[in-house]
């Protein structure tokens, strides 16, 4: 039984008001990014809370009234083997879940559709190359950012484009990425995605989006003037849904 259909949730899909966290995730990728997170806070609690408790412990018993005279010892053997392999034993800790992490992300599974992202001076192109049987007929359009005056209720400043790039969810996606001016990024927290547009080169990364949903990005590299003008917009949608967009897209 789907928990999500008797007790609705609101995912956070887009970066709100003085938020620190993360976006929620909607795919495995990102689910694991702040996974690792956690892990890693988890350490970084108990440093914070060992380090300090060693120091004030260090200062009350070695005050020089408590300890006039002060003892000879200038090092120990025992406590130094401590203290240098334990915290190897927490990089280690560290380590092991952060390359298989990264290793997964540099993976691209056999993708079931590949689309093709360009970066301009400041808008997206979006080429969905599995569909193009001629030059004439070709499913590729560009994606701006839609005016402050433009904008309809509900939807987000600085964030909504005129023309989505639509996905169907639960299945794999390879995202080609180029630009064909000056630096880019394309970057979507939620799908725990930043892979730079480079002029003259193509960088891949796959995704699988595992829920339905609108998710939000934004360039996120300095390309100029109006670098903060050319925000990313995905929208994921079932299966049928895409097919039905797509057969609208190529009549």
């Amino acid at each position: 039984m789907n928990l999500i259909r008797i007790f609705p949730i609101a995912f956070r899909d887009a970066a709100e008001p003085w938020q620190l966290g993360f976006q929620d995730p909607a795919t495995p990728m990102m689910q694991g990014i702040i996974d690792l997170h956690h892990d890693i806070f988890f350490f970084l609690i108990v440093i914070l809370i060992f380090v300090p408790w060693m120091l004030v412990r260090a200062l009350w018993h070695f005050h020089y009234k408590r300890n006039p005279i002060p003892e000879r010892i200038v090092h120990g053997t025992t406590i130094e083997i401590i203290w240098t392999i334990f915290p190897s034993i927490i990089l280690m800790f560290i380590a092991i879940p952060s390359f298989a992490l990264l290793y997964s992300m540099d993976e691209v599974v056999d993708p079931a559709i590949t689309i093709k992202a360009i970066g301009h001076q400041w808008y997206w192109t979006y080429e969905y190359s599995d569909y193009n049987s001629s030059d004439e007929q070709s499913l590729t359009f560009d994606s701006y950012m839609i005016p402050e005056d433009d904008l309809e209720l509900g939807q987000l400043r600085l964030l909504e484009v005129d023309n989505r790039m639509v996905v169907p969810a639960k299945t794999h996606l390879r995202i080609i990425i180029t630009s064909a001016d000056v630096l880019h990024s394309w970057a979507v927290p939620s799908l725990g995605v930043k892979c730079d547009a480079v002029p003259g080169r193509l960088n891949q990364t796959s995704i699988f989006i595992k829920r339905e949903g609108v998710y939000y990005g934004q360039c996120s590299e300095l390309c100029g003037t109006n670098h903060a003008f050319m925000p990313i917009v995905v929208e994921a949608v079932s299966l049928d849904d895409y097919v039905s967009w797509v057969s609208n897209k190529l009549d």
